[in-house]
């Protein structure tokens, strides 16, 4: 979905085409799994980082464009909303001292970024959502002017016919409508890109599966939204709520939301694609003029275009990506479970843990996925957005058990293993892993902190919830930008 859309009303015969090529395309998709070079020798990693602007009171700048041309940097592009930016990070491998090299260019781009930003009176604070949004910020007018933008929303509401409905329950309650994907903008996200090998992939997608929930628990940086504290994680249910294409009778039918973590383990990378195309009717029927029978025959590299295009307006948690590089295809799994923030260093860490542990249980001898059920995954996914770091989770051997006790009993060991597989040198192995490790045992992440930092300013300092709310954000950029891990940051 990052490609740029002019076209915003699609014919019936737009919508037949469409359909036909993209089933041409998944036919030559299989073609190819059965018999083409992927690249895979040397699995490469990629991130992503969403970006929140803010102004000196701690309020969303809606000016992503001005400061957007000012940083001059392909590496940053615009999101959904006006008060968003996207940072992508150079891929690169992650053995040796990969992560401190990641570590460095982030916070260089960053802080350059942030020197921009500074000429437009605004400053980029790195969190799931921002705690300072309101139902008057997140309103079509405030989605970013690129035409994607505008199209992908008038294809989700027109899909849905009416209202969305945002209906979240959690520490207290939020229950509201929007007649755009606005609030869409307000999830702000850290995405990890893993290459895998064909014959891997449905290992690597199912051991990410299985580790959503411990993913979420462990990252959770989102209490906040329209000023009340919702989920440790509320972007999941925001997300899944602003970009629901459903009526109700359509839910109650049990037709799959675009935002879904999906039903079932895999055995091929072509199992998701083929639900993909099986279950949703596209958004956004744009052909291409490729071929891609004809360039398959003729030996080159099929773009598929169509089939990639689709793929990227579903919205799965752990999404497949098909993707040319250097004149070679390969195939990635694109981890999506993730808030953005707090510091670089607790990214970072989010992402040892997470590559550590998908490649030591997509390796294990007696598979995860073989012990533990589809549906125990989910509802630990879900378990872990409401609770954070003091949910009870589902976990083969063990039954329930917290998640802090699971992973310093049991994942950190297997992370540990699965960064040794890919080379990671052991010291900046043991530091990474060392701030998951003192997350679990001090009960604090972004989410502990953003609540305990407003509680304590509603009761010490006698602020009320939007004072209080303003406040934490103020002190969040200030600690943010000391790159010191938000399980040391103090609550005053």
């Amino acid at each position: 979905m990052g490609r740029d859309v002019s076209q915003g009303a699609f014919s019936r015969e737009d919508r037949v085409r469409y359909r036909h090529k993209v089933r041409r395309c998944l036919d030559v998709f299989a073609l190819m799994l059965d018999d083409f070079g992927f690249d895979a020798d040397r699995p490469m990693t990629g991130l992503e980082i969403e970006l929140n602007l803010v102004d000196s009171a701690a309020e969303p700048a809606m000016r992503n464009e001005e400061i957007l041309a000012d940083i001059a940097d392909p590496l940053f592009q615009t999101e959904l909303g006006q008060f968003n930016l996207e940072l992508n990070a150079e891929p690169r491998l992650i053995e040796g001292t990969g992560f401190a090299n990641y570590e460095h260019d982030l916070r260089s781009s960053l802080s350059r970024a942030d020197e921009r930003a500074a000429k437009s009176d605004a400053r980029i604070v790195l969190v799931g959502i921002l705690p300072t949004l309101t139902e008057g910020h997140l309103v079509e007018d405030n989605l970013s002017t690129n035409e994607r933008y505008r199209v992908l929303n008038d294809q989700i509401v027109g899909a849905r016919g009416e209202d969305i409905e945002l209906d979240i329950r959690g520490v207290e309650g939020l229950r509201t409508h929007t007649d755009s994907i606005a609030p869409e903008a307000a999830c702000t996200s850290l995405q990890f890109h893993l290459q895998v090998a064909p014959d891997s992939f449905a290992d690597y997608w199912n051991a990410s599966q299985a580790i959503a929930g411990v993913q979420v628990a462990i990252g959770a940086n989102s209490p906040f939204l329209y000023g009340r504290q919702l989920w440790a994680e509320t972007r999941i249910a925001l997300f899944e709520q602003a970009t629901d294409t459903r009526p109700d009778e359509l839910k109650a039918q049990g037709v799959r939301p675009r935002v879904w973590f999906g039903e079932r383990w895999i055995t091929s990378i072509f199992d998701l694609f083929e639900e993909n195309v099986r279950y949703f009717p596209p958004l956004l029927p744009i052909c291409e003029d490729e071929d891609p029978v004809e360039v398959l025959h003729a030996g080159g590299v099929p773009q598929l275009g169509e089939l990639r295009l689709h793929n990227g307006t579903v919205y799965r948690w752990n999404r497949p990506v098909y993707d040319i590089m250097n004149g070679r295809p390969h195939l990635r799994v694109e981890n999506r479970v993730l808030p953005a923030g707090p510091t670089v260093v607790d990214m970072l860490a989010n992402a040892a843990f997470y590559f550590g542990l998908a490649r030591g249980l997509a390796e294990a001898d007696r598979p995860i996925w073989s012990q533990l059920t589809f549906s125990s995954a989910e509802e630990n996914f879900h378990a872990a957005a409401r609770r954070g770091l003091d949910a009870v989770l589902h976990w083969p051997g063990v039954g329930d058990v917290p998640v802090t006790k699971l992973v310093l009993e049991q994942l950190l060991p297997i992370a540990a293993s699965g960064l040794d597989g890919f080379g990671v040198a052991p010291a900046e192995r043991d530091r990474l892993l060392s701030i998951i490790e003192q997350r679990c045992r001090t009960g604090r992440n972004g989410a502990v902190w953003q609540t305990e930092t407003v509680w304590a300013a509603e009761r010490h300092r006698g602020m009320d919830r939007d004072a209080a709310l303003h406040h934490m954000v103020q002190r969040y950029a200030e600690l943010q930008r000391s790159n010191e891990p938000v399980h040391t940051w103090p609550v005053d």
